[in-house]
């Protein structure tokens, strides 16, 4: 009896022991501190043992990608979705990415957040990946960057699963079978479509847009692609080979961000402050989002004769994020050269308040938020100069 109860107490050790290094560095950095990895397994409840699961088994490399994807999922996905369906969705976005020409070129944090994931906002959550990537892998066999594959993409798949548009299909959200069973999607559901298509087969994309045009003309929804830098197309609206054409590129460019109404969104599976407006959920706000607005509304300047565009950021070192300071760019004389606001985590990573500034000048810069200041000289060196300015205060 003796010997079979050492037995028995080696193997929970042993499992034990399993369980601990499968979570070992699971912990999402730059989030909040209730997103460890213990406490998002609290958050599953009785699908525990089917996340846990899930950790024990991935791959070493694909270890990060597993514990990113978990520590970031809805709870509604915590608590429904095994951990078959993970490792499988894990597997093949690594196996995906990593054949393309493309696949190390492409920052981590962009694979993680729009090739890595599963579903887009609320649409059920199908099982679509793997035959997905055996049906659109070949018509992308020759493409040599995001940006030619998304294009391919766009012209031949809803052909190929027999899909139009209709704004009277059964559901806004419709997941990508529900989309090729009923043959009609809307322009939700044509872009999930389009997104998972990419994904599939290692194109970063996500999904873009708008709860309602400045005119007054209703919702939209897009793609956008990641080929260094965000690219938007229209799902099902192809504009031959090129990217960053649609019909409502002027109606775009009328955005206002100071209207959330009106503001354009992507989501993303980081926690950031905003949630994307679903009109066909409006309860709903477990899909965070981005601000892109920005992108839409402005034109890229022409730059005058040695002149050069700086960008900042200001990172408040109480939460190590990046917060909406106001910031002024003077020169030796104290003459004021550019005022603005620094973009928080509302906004992607690479969003920054950008100004026009003359190269080789030594400036200062004053930046202030709640009430605290912060102050630094600087040299303009060159085009896309990155300044990152950290404010002590609390929030």
């Amino acid at each position: 009896m003796r010997h079979r109860f050492i037995i028995l107490m080696t193997l929970l050790i042993l499992v034990q022991a399993k369980s601990v290094m499968a979570n070992e560095g699971c912990d999402s950095k730059g989030n909040d501190k209730d997103n460890s990895i213990e406490m998002v397994l609290a958050r599953a409840g009785s699908n525990r043992d089917q996340i846990e699961d899930a950790l024990n088994r991935v791959p070493e490399d694909q270890r990060k990608g597993m514990c990113w994807l978990i520590t970031h999922m809805p709870d509604r996905d915590l608590q429904s979705l095994n951990s078959e369906y993970l490792l499988e969705n894990c597997e093949l976005a690594y196996k995906a990415f990593f054949a393309t020409p493309w696949g190390n070129r492409i920052p981590e944090d962009i694979f993680l957040d729009s090739v890595l994931p599963y579903a887009n906002v609320s649409e059920r959550r199908d099982r679509w990946r793997a035959e997905f990537h055996r049906k659109f892998t070949p018509l992308v066999a020759d493409a040599k960057t995001p940006s030619e594959a998304a294009v391919i993409l766009n012209r031949k798949i809803y052909s190929l699963i027999n899909v139009k548009y209709s704004a009277q299909c059964a559901r806004a959200d419709q997941s990508p079978y529900e989309s090729i069973d009923s043959g009609f999607a809307s322009c939700t559901g044509l872009s999930i479509l389009l997104i998972n298509a990419c994904r599939s087969v290692g194109v970063p994309a996500r999904f873009v847009g708008t709860p309602l045009w400045v005119d007054g003309s209703g919702n939209h929804s897009w793609v956008e692609i990641w080929d260094d830098g965000w690219h938007f197309t229209g799902a099902a609206e192809p504009t031959g080979d090129e990217l960053n054409q649609a019909w409502f590129t002027d109606r775009a460019a009328r955005a206002y961000r100071s209207d959330p109404e009106h503001a354009i969104y992507a989501v993303t599976w980081r926690k950031t402050p905003i949630t994307f407006p679903m009109s066909w959920q409006p309860a709903d706000r477990s899909t965070y989002a981005v601000d892109i607005t920005d992108r839409y509304t402005t034109n890229i300047e022409q730059l005058p004769l040695n002149m050069a565009r700086v960008r900042f950021r200001v990172i408040n070192e109480t939460t190590g994020k990046r917060c909406n300071a106001a910031v002024s760019v003077l020169d030796d004389t104290g003459s004021t050269l550019f005022e603005g606001t620094s973009k928080d985590e509302r906004f992607d990573t690479n969003d920054h308040l950008t100004a026009i500034l003359p190269l080789g000048e030594r400036l200062r810069l004053k930046a202030s938020y709640n009430e605290q200041k912060s102050f630094m000289t600087f040299t303009v060196k060159g085009e896309a100069q990155l300044i990152t300015v950290r404010i002590q205060s609390s929030e």
